[in-house]
């Protein structure tokens, strides 16, 4: 089968050694894996990525020791000090280490897929592979989002079901904008593959029915923020980057506009789950949720606008900020460069943002040393490869896509395309004309994986163990009474084993001690022999969180239950209102604040129906909240 990507005036390129394409392969799995495993979100999946980026790497620097190559290109020395400033933000600021270090993972592996790319897949058919690759996955995610639409809403990958955005497609990831995210990337390239000068008709009519089935993908994701970004992003590049008289340019952007339009409207016409997404927007007023997230970014950053709160600590930090009512728990700030300004402060942010807009400036004018001019190094493809960064640059103002492993290297590899395109360094005309690396660089490889690998990789593989059993213990509560007392009891025993598991494997993970500790409370129901050991092991176990980190209010509230079920009513109550002015709008808090002072005598009565009535006022639809202001009531009554 003909190459599509080939063109036949250009002279058949010369082979590429197998090391080449192992780097390649090695790339490509990952790529593979991480999107169709939910978009490699889970722990495992993370360390299964990581694992081959460090295996790629190793083998680059091997290379590169063993045979003269090209010098390094400089563009992948750019996030480096990025990285500098985050692992020591993860070391000395972040008050949650355990998220921290995982997070750091991360950006490593972004810059590590860049570089191994940059600097190790040179040679046309390996970048070509690459594509496709991305280009297949892409389609392949289309195939499952059809899948979902029209046959079974409720399915995806990797058994479970879903059980959001049931009227929206969200392919081999767990959301549907994250889908829509790898769409933008691949999209405009595919588009610029039918449509480059030179192009075979059989190419073209290959890539525009790629283009035509990419297009459908992001319309059954139903991504409003993905959809506005590609329309911005396709109007704005003839501006920004064109050639030509400025009324050309015009038309050119209008064009594009009209295109997108069009087939919005069409959507909007024949869809009823669009028409009900784009009413909700307009009801709404715009967005509902977002802002407040935002907002409490923006106030995270205002704390501490140099170096930030420190790296992973959004999530945990929004509770100062969070607004009353705001019910939400966000996780990430929906907005990757609030989310980073919040976290590494401006230093971090013009670091890592900074850095690959000096990139992107850079590669404004095109480099023609060297190479050739068919395929992805053609001016029309670079033109869309930079198209689809720009749309998905716009979009991480609305998502979180850097915190999805699948999205990162997918980034990293079309980067690394349009930079190698439009950024050419000099390449020798024979290997022994290159340069040969340094032992050196082998060894600070090896060492720094495993380095890395000591000191991230034991939390990565607690966080395993510990998320499943977590919501384990979520789900039977969510059943509440109608689980029986022998599944209950199961679940308990599994979910303690494993949190116990994952406290060994990292000891310094906050969060798998107290819930931990959460198992251990839950369990003095069903042992009242052993009820007092159980809380005494209960209380230890906040005990070693709270002595990670203070930040947290649901660890005070993990030993004020702990102590509770001892019958130490005071040092409790400190425990409750230390949880409540760490989180001063979390009904939850609240609520164990008013279930505590339910408990002890009448002068606290009145206080505990004051604080759970401001619970209620945060959180009207607290389940829990109306179940304690019935005993409230029959205690009332009984007296």
């Amino acid at each position: 089968m003909a190459d599509p990507l080939r063109r036949s005036s250009v002279p058949a390129a010369p082979a590429v050694d197998r090391g080449e394409w192992l780097l390649a392969g090695l790339v490509a799995a990952q790529l593979v894996g991480c999107t169709l495993a939910l978009g490699g979100y889970r722990p495992e999946f993370r360390l299964a990525a990581y694992a081959l980026t460090a295996a790629a790497l190793l083998l680059l620097a091997v290379r590169r020791w063993r045979r003269p190559a090209p010098p390094l290109h400089p563009a992948g020395f750019v996030p480096l000090p990025f990285l500098a400033l985050a692992a020591a933000n993860a070391a000395f600021v972040s008050p949650v280490p355990w998220l921290a270090w995982p997070e750091w993972l991360g950006w490593a592996h972004l810059a590590a897929v860049f570089w191994i790319v940059l600097n190790g897949v040179r040679s046309s058919r390996t970048r070509r592979f690459l594509f496709v690759v991305l280009a297949g996955l892409a389609v392949v995610g289309v195939a499952a989002g059809c899948y979902q639409r029209f046959v079974q809403p409720g399915w995806q990958p990797l058994g479970g079901v879903r059980t959001a955005f049931l009227d929206r497609a969200s392919g081999t990831f767990a959301i549907p904008n994250s889908f829509a995210g790898l769409i933008l990337l691949v999209l405009p390239g595919v588009a610029a593959l039918a449509f480059r000068r030179g192009a075979r008709e059989t190419e073209r009519v290959w890539w525009v029915w790629v283009a035509a089935v990419l297009l459908v993908g992001l319309g059954l994701t139903i991504s409003r923020g993905a959809w506005l970004a590609l329309a911005v992003a396709v109007a704005a590049w003839p501006l920004a980057a064109g050639r030509g008289a400025w009324r050309r340019r015009l038309a050119f952007s209008a064009l594009g506009l009209v295109l997108l339009g069009g087939g919005a409207a069409w959507l909007y016409r024949e869809s009823p789950a669009v028409r009900e997404r784009i009413g909700q927007l307009v009801r709404d007023g715009g967005e509902v949720t977002r802002p407040a997230m935002w907002q409490g970014a923006w106030n995270l950053f205002l704390d501490a606008p140099l170096l930030g709160n420190g790296a992973g600590s959004y999530n945990v930090l929004f509770e100062r900020h969070r607004p009353a009512g705001f019910r939400d728990e966000p996780l990430y700030a929906h907005n990757e460069y609030l989310n980073v300004l919040a976290d590494h402060g401006a230093a971090g942010a013009l670091l890592l943002f900074g850095g690959w807009l000096a990139i992107a400036w850079r590669c404004r004018r095109r480099d023609e040393t060297g190479g050739r001019a068919g395929g992805l190094d053609s001016r029309t493809v670079g033109a869309g490869l930079a198209v689809g960064l720009g749309a998905f640059a716009l979009q991480l103002g609305l998502d979180f896509h850097l915190r999805i492993p699948a999205l990162v290297a997918a980034f990293a590899v079309v980067g690394a395309l349009a930079v190698a395109a439009r950024w050419r360094i000099a390449e020798t005309a024979s290997p022994a004309g290159g340069e040969r690396g340094r032992p050196w660089a082998v060894v600070a490889t090896l060492a720094g994986g495993l380095a890395i690998a000591a000191l991230a990789g034991p939390l990565l593989a607690a966080e395993s163990l510990r998320r499943p059993a977590r919501a384990a213990i979520d789900r039977l509560g969510a059943a509440g009474l109608a689980v029986p007392e022998a599944h209950v009891r199961a679940v308990l025993a599994a979910a303690r084993t494993d949190l116990g598991r994952a406290t060994a494997w990292a000891p310094r993970h906050a969060q798998a001690w107290a819930d931990l500790s959460y198992v251990l409370a839950l369990a003095t129901r069903y042992d009242p022999a052993g009820a007092r050991d159980l809380a005494r092991a209960a209380e230890a176990a906040a005990d070693r969180a709270l002595a990670l980190s203070s930040v947290c209010s649901e660890f005070s509230i993990r030993r004020g239950v702990a102590r509770d079920l001892q019958s130490r009513w005071s040092e409790a109550g400190a425990d409750f209102f230390a949880a409540v002015e760490i989180a001063p709008a979390d009904a939850v808090a609240w609520y164990y604040l008013a279930d505590h002072l339910g408990r002890g005598n009448e002068v606290s009565r009145e206080p505990a129906e004051a604080a759970l009535a401001y619970c209620l006022k945060l959180d009207p639809n607290f389940a829990p909240a109306y179940a304690l202001r019935e005993r409230f009531e029959q205690r009332r009554r009984k007296k």
